[in-house]
């Protein structure tokens, strides 16, 4: 591979997985009421790991010429934010840090069976997600580089999980460090996320609504 191009490619991704998000929120958020984040982590990471594997079969640009099934993809991820922010909001008052004998049990396996795929829907539902592999990877790729271009393209992407694992890691990481001794920011924290998960949902239902309703009004307004 091209090594400037790849470094380039390394600057950018890590300015966008530093950039808080949804991703950030929901790390954060089931790292304060799970004992371990990394089935979030690791989940949201499946997620782009399921992008990647796109991007290589060339189903993502597929996907990305087709605005109607974008539309659907981003209103199912939409109702999927909804869902997760209410689930969030209705847990934040019992959110804590402590390590005492007040502190909740460990999850179970099933439930942290259940944080890894809502974390692979997080990321793996979202369309937004799709079309930032199909419009930034593809720059970064050499057609005159050893590795043909699909391999290329897989190994930005997985470069790109690996980054996301580890940020998100020292995310939830440091939260936890942070609020520790402060079991009520835990609650604060909590709430905001939830908060933020819902105000996303709404966003990209909006997002998704406006034309459909700016083409209902021109068809009343023509007859």
């Amino acid at each position: 591979m091209n090594p400037q191009l790849f470094l380039a490619f390394l600057v950018v991704a890590v300015a966008l997985a530093c950039t808080p998000g949804v991703d950030w929120a929901y790390s954060i958020a089931a790292g304060l009421r799970q004992r371990s984040f990394a089935p979030a982590v690791a989940g949201l990471c499946g997620g782009y790991a399921l992008h990647t594997a796109l991007l290589v079969l060339g189903l993502a640009a597929l996907l990305a010429g087709m605005p109607g099934v974008l539309g659907w993809l981003t209103a199912a991820g939409a109702l999927y934010l909804l869902w997760l922010g209410l689930s969030t909001l209705r847990s934040w008052r019992g959110a804590s840090f402590g390590t005492g004998t007040d502190s909740p049990p460990a999850a179970a396996p099933a439930s942290q069976l259940r944080v890894f795929l809502q974390g692979i829907g997080i990321s793996g539902i979202n369309p937004k997600g799709l079309l930032f592999f199909v419009a930034l990877i593809p720059q970064f790729v050499s057609p005159d580089a050893a590795l043909p271009v699909p391999v290329q393209s897989g190994l930005l992407g997985l470069t790109f999980v690996l980054l996301v694992a580890v940020i998100y890691s020292c995310v939830a990481l440091l939260s936890r460090k942070l609020l520790h001794a402060r079991p009520g920011a835990a609650r604060h924290v909590t709430l905001a996320s939830g908060i933020i998960m819902l105000v996303l949902g709404v966003l990209l239902l909006a997002e998704q609504a406006a034309p459909a309703a700016a083409a209902i009004f021109a068809a009343c307004t023509t007859r």
